[in-house]
């Protein structure tokens, strides 16, 4: 699958509990909490939502760190509103 978003992409988030599966969502790197990571949410456990990248070869995600505990989860991600991307006319 293609990436949903590319590096310099702004995006506004929501800051809820409310997370789907399926949602794209901002949650902060279990490995370094400083760092925030745009991933989907693919599967909810005990120990907190599996996020997985939209490009698996090119993404690190809980396959390497595992589920990322509720309090790391910032919210889910309404939109990216920057750089906008216009259509190229040729």
């Amino acid at each position: 699958m293609a990436p949903s978003l590319h590096h310099g992409d702004w995006v506004l988030v929501l800051r809820t509990g409310r997370i789907r599966v399926g949602q794209v969502v901002a949650a902060r790197d279990p490995r370094q909490p400083d760092r925030i990571l745009v991933k989907r949410a693919v599967e909810r456990s005990r120990e907190g939502w599996w996020l997985l990248g939209d490009n698996p070869a090119e993404s690190t995600d809980s396959r390497v760190f595992g589920p990322v505990p509720d309090r790391l989860v910032l919210g889910r991600v309404l939109l990216r509103y920057f750089p906008l991307r216009l259509p190229r006319l040729v």
